[in-house]
């Protein structure tokens, strides 16, 4: 009897003691960023085209989060956001070159992520995280910059923007990564068809991201996955299997490529049995290219203007939290939320503790997807273009201290980031300062930005009094980066990457001639 009891014991103890272990290991964590996917190209936030049933099925599942916001209103500052915690003013992925101008990372770029930055991939390894990206990197092409030497395990992707193709003599196309080599370039080894608009590529990706979740659950190692497939991005693209299936056009086939490619991700977790274990964010990097519309460009829903503005179209974005058995089915959460809290939340499931000797600007959203008790509500979201603070949201109010779509110049050229949303004294084509009276407006009762709250309402008056100290206090607080995107030079593009000796893929570049990028908007 006491022998049996003390088997029962041991077993017991046993059972409690690997319940513990099981309690104790870290979550994996998948982020999946797409590219100029709009608010409105999701099904359950209004899209009726009926192209995104597996991500409609994610929301049912976990949680929608429909106030949250990216950190820039284009690709490159609002990555760099994401995987550092903070503002691309702080973080330097922004020019001085000229007032309130979005700047990213062209082939020409001198400049990438500083060294200084501490990346997400970088703090996971301190729990054993084994990270890969999948897809595009777009925070600086040079050697320096990629990222292997930045934290991540693996890479499978292009370090740039599909655009092309290009004369090899004048401009090289984008190489395509594996690791710290390349494979090929995209429009020769790695084929876009600009004319149908057929590509392989997003099946690429879903295959690379699911053989890295595969490996690493056989390893029962703890792992990141960062999938930013790009085919929303124009020059837009698809399968064969998808093209001229969407309502939409090519725009909408690539929605549902990417749509499948979530739901295949989200049924090999479950095949795997880790799904109770993997928390899985999906959101975009900025609001849809309304410029690119609407053969190449998704939709916004009920928001002003698109990419490239500080409108609520060109950073609001579609996010879902999913990690069955944690955060419960079918929730809605209107908590103000923004990408660079991906990073905080990401080292709180880890339980990593953020860097002590900066600035970061995300803060921890684990008690609002756990339905925890928490003081997050009245967090501010800062609207930033280039070095400029253009607005700021404080709970529904909405303040403008500046705004700009873009020049009158390029306005006349075609170039239109608000095409039939003119607002007159909003959607403004010169820089209009508005610091001394902010144009606000009350998101809530108006999402399209077009009624500004009267100036001498109380309403206005009891708005500002709030909004005023929390820009006061951030902009005494704030401390800019060294600006990381300022210099272009023709022979820093990607002329012979690593590898390409192997490929034969090599090409000789010109002399070294830098100058101060240009940009336009």
């Amino acid at each position: 009897m006491r022998a049996a009891s003390a088997v029962t014991l041991t077993f017991l103890s046993a059972i409690i003691c690997c319940s513990f272990t099981l309690q104790l290991s870290p979550p994996n964590i998948i982020i999946m960023l797409m590219d100029d996917m709009g608010w409105g190209d999701l099904g359950v936030l209004g899209q009726p085209s009926k192209e995104t049933p597996n991500l409609d099925a994610m929301a049912a599942q976990g949680m929608l989060l429909p106030n949250f916001y990216t950190a820039n209103p284009l690709c490159s500052p609002s990555r760099a956001a994401l995987l550092t915690g903070r503002l691309p003013v702080r973080n330097g992925f922004y020019t001085s070159n000229a007032h309130a101008r979005n700047a990213y990372t062209p082939q020409e770029i001198v400049g990438g992520i500083s060294k200084e930055e501490i990346l997400l991939p970088q703090m996971l390894k301190k729990k054993g995280y084994v990270s890969k990206i999948v897809g595009k990197w777009h925070l600086g092409h040079r050697p320096q910059y990629l990222p292997l030497e930045n934290g991540f395990d693996e890479w499978f992707g292009a370090p740039n923007c599909h655009f092309g193709p290009y004369n090899s003599s004048i401009r090289p196309n984008i190489p395509v990564y594996n690791n710290s080599e390349m494979l090929g370039r995209y429009y020769e080894e790695f084929k876009i068809d600009k004319e149908t608009g057929e590509s392989n590529l997003t099946q690429l990706y879903l295959t690379e991201g699911l053989d890295f979740i595969l490996r690493q659950s056989d390893a029962q190692q703890p792992f990141f996955l960062y999938w930013a497939a790009d085919a929303t991005h124009a020059p837009v693209y698809a399968s064969k299997r998808f093209l001229g299936k969407s309502q939409r056009g090519r725009y909408g086939d690539a929605v549902m490529e990417l749509d499948y490619s979530v739901g295949q991700i989200l049924a090999w977790l479950k095949t795997l049995g880790i799904e109770n274990n993997t928390f899985v964010f999906f959101t975009s990097d900025n609001g849809a290219a309304l410029i690119s519309a609407p053969n190449e460009g998704g939709s916004n829903g009920p928001f002003l203007c698109g990419k490239e503005t500080t409108f609520e179209g060109g950073m609001r974005e579609p996010a879902i939290a999913w990690w069955p058995g944690h955060i419960k089915e079918g929730t809605v959460s209107f908590q103000l939320a923004n990408v660079m809290d991906l990073y905080t939340t990401s080292l709180a499931l880890a339980g990593i503790s953020p860097p002590e000797d900066r600035t970061i600007d995300g803060l921890d959203l684990t008690p609002v997807l756990l339905n925890e008790p928490h003081l997050l509500l009245d967090r501010p979201i800062f609207y930033y273009r280039g070095n400029e603070l253009m607005a700021v949201r404080l709970g529904q109010y909405k303040a403008h201290y500046w705004t700009w779509s873009n020049s009158w110049e390029e306005f006349k050229t075609g170039i239109n980031f608000c095409p039939g949303q003119e607002v007159p004294g909003v959607t403004t084509h010169n820089q209009k300062e508005h610091t001394m009276q902010p144009i606000i407006f009350h998101l809530g009762r108006d999402p399209g930005e077009k009624f500004p709250l009267r100036v001498l309402t109380k309403e206005y008056q009891d708005v500002l009094s709030r909004i005023s100290p929390v820009v006061e206090q951030h902009k005494k607080n704030m401390i800019p980066g060294i600006p990381q995107l300022n210099m272009c030079d023709m022979a820093v593009m990607n002329w012979a990457p690593a590898g390409c000796e192997k490929l034969g893929k090599c090409l000789k570049g010109p002399e070294s001639k830098p100058w101060k990028c240009d940009w336009p908007h």
